[in-house]
């Protein structure tokens, strides 16, 4: 009998149907691996397994009895631990408080001397590739991304749950931190505890797993014991078959001509998160950016932008040398840089859509003053060619659809059209028209000759808009698909493939 089970689990968002039929099976003794695409829909399942998220639909059941999980706590109690992808540690906390955050010895007036002492039975585990920084007295803030990531492991294991639930936990970790990990994951094995553990790495999931149980498009398509198959027909289960292109809309992007300007040259460029980035950009052409989220495409985007630098190599545009001291420096060059993220990059809360529309040509001209009107006249162009719908310019933005507020962002790029467009997953949260609009007039950007570098996280639209697709693996590019290679099977094949630990 398995340990835990989900049967046609399903979770709506609005219009979005994050899960529609989650199935799995996980028994005790057992390092289930759990894969899909960026939005399949794995990470959903498993925080309803968690009790951060409540199912529409289905049933789950515990050593054969079925049960309601009302809450993270109650999920606890029930003995199901869990490594969140976006981590839940409180910074300015210690260490060891992180690490038995839900249970801390003492209550209120914690025991300094017996949560320490707790602690560091789960910081012994990875004694030697954690860095003599880290102790747990150390506060959260003051660790880099692998040990903050190796505090959350830590939170999870110190549950002692019977099930443990890992979301993407080594996407931070190098490689010998990686190697102790999965020592730890099969000591609990062997000791009978039931692992679910979500991966983008193949190799690891070759190395780890007993099980491998397959989402795609919301929906389990199948469930195969490792030892009985291979890393290629796991990819085919996740996008359907070795099919050819998938686009957004019937559209077949064009290929630039051998002999376009060169707008965008970048040799060599390495920050945090990424490294010895190269590639370079036409006029008239859409370059795209692949790969599985935070595998360094955002990261790069931010760096060429001047937001924050990057710490070496070369940037050239137009031929000139470019350094991305800052967004204004860039700005003032020709690069422009839209966020999918418009709460914290985009709109300006609280103030009227002719403010939020027209900051950077006021950067762009330095203007000091400027009559509404003039604005005005500027901003309508950019606002009809992306299809916006607003009352009036002295509206808030705040009484916009997600999608029109995002066209408002984009709009303030387009009234001094750049030489370079940087777009960091611009459709992100926004409905299918919106995307349309923007697409079309990403497209019709290109045919005029201006130079684009899309990141999208969802796959079809770089299928269906991009020249060329460079992939991302841990930070690296590791593959580049043009004409007919240009499918999901190779975007998928090339982002899971084995690379070295970020």
């Amino acid at each position: 009998m398995a340990r835990l089970v989900a049967k046609a689990v399903s979770k709506t968002y609005g219009a979005t149907k994050a899960l529609r039929r989650g199935d799995l099976e996980v028994e005790a003794g057992e390092v289930h691996v759990l894969i899909g695409s960026n939005g399949s829909g794995k990470s959903t399942l498993c925080k309803i397994v968690a009790g951060s998220v409540r199912p529409d639909g289905g049933q789950l059941l515990l050593e054969g009895r079925p049960m309601t999980v009302s809450g993270p706590e109650a999920a606890r109690k029930l003995g199901i631990g869990i490594f969140y992808q976006e981590l839940s540690l409180a910074a300015h906390r210690s260490v060891a408080e992180n690490i038995l955050l839900s249970d801390l010895p003492g209550g209120l007036f914690v025991n300094r001397g017996a949560l320490n002492a707790k602690a560091q039975r789960y910081i012994d585990l990875f004694q030697g590739v954690t860095g003599d920084d880290f102790h747990a007295d150390a506060t959260v803030e003051t660790l880099r991304p692998d040990q903050r990531q190796l505090v959350e492991i830590m939170k999870a294991l110190s549950s002692e749950a019977p099930v443990l639930i890992f979301d993407e936990p080594t996407s931070a970790l190098d490689r010998a931190q990686v190697d102790r990990f999965f020592e730890i994951l099969r000591r609990l094995k062997d000791d009978g505890r039931s692992i679910v553990f979500i991966s983008h790495r193949m190799d690891e999931i070759f190395a780890l797993g007993d099980r491998v149980t397959v989402i795609r498009d919301g929906e389990t398509v199948a469930t195969k014991r490792i030892a009985e198959t291979d890393p290629a027909e796991v990819i085919r289960l996740m996008v359907g078959g070795e099919e050819t292109l998938v686009a957004a809309e019937p559209h077949q992007p064009t290929v630039v001509a051998a002999t376009a300007k060169t707008v965008l040259a970048v040799s060599g460029l390495s920050g945090a998160g990424f490294r010895d980035v190269s590639f370079n950009v036409a006029a008239g052409e859409i370059l795209g950016l692949g790969g599985l989220h935070g595998q360094g495409q955002s990261t790069v985007l931010r760096a060429l932008f001047g937001a924050p630098s990057p710490t070496s190599g070369s940037v050239q545009l137009n031929g000139a040398t470019l350094n991305p001291s800052s967004p204004r420096a860039t700005i003032g060059r020709g690069l422009a840089y839209v966020s999918g993220d418009r709460r914290r990059d985009g709109v300006i809360s609280g103030r009227p859509i002719l403010e939020n529309v027209t900051p950077i040509h006021a950067v762009k001209q330095r203007l000091a003053l400027a009559s509404p009107s003039a604005l005005r006249a500027k901003a309508k162009p950019a606002l009809e060619a992306l299809r916006t719908k607003f009352a009036t310019f002295n509206h808030p933005i705040s009484s916009l659809s997600g999608g029109n507020q995002q066209k408002i962002v984009i709009a303030r790029w387009l009234i001094d059209r750049p030489d370079v467009l940087l777009l960091d997953d611009p459709t992100k949260g926004i409905d299918l028209s919106a995307k349309t609009d923007l697409f079309q007039l990403i497209r019709k950007l290109a045919a005029e000759g201006m130079a684009i570098v899309l990141y999208s996280s969802e796959d079809a639209e770089l299928l269906g808009n991009a020249d060329r697709i460079l992939v991302f693996n841990g930070g690296r590019i590791t593959r580049e698909l043009t004409g007919e290679q240009r499918t999901r099977f190779n975007l998928y094949q090339a982002a899971y493939e084995a690379g070295e630990a970020a």
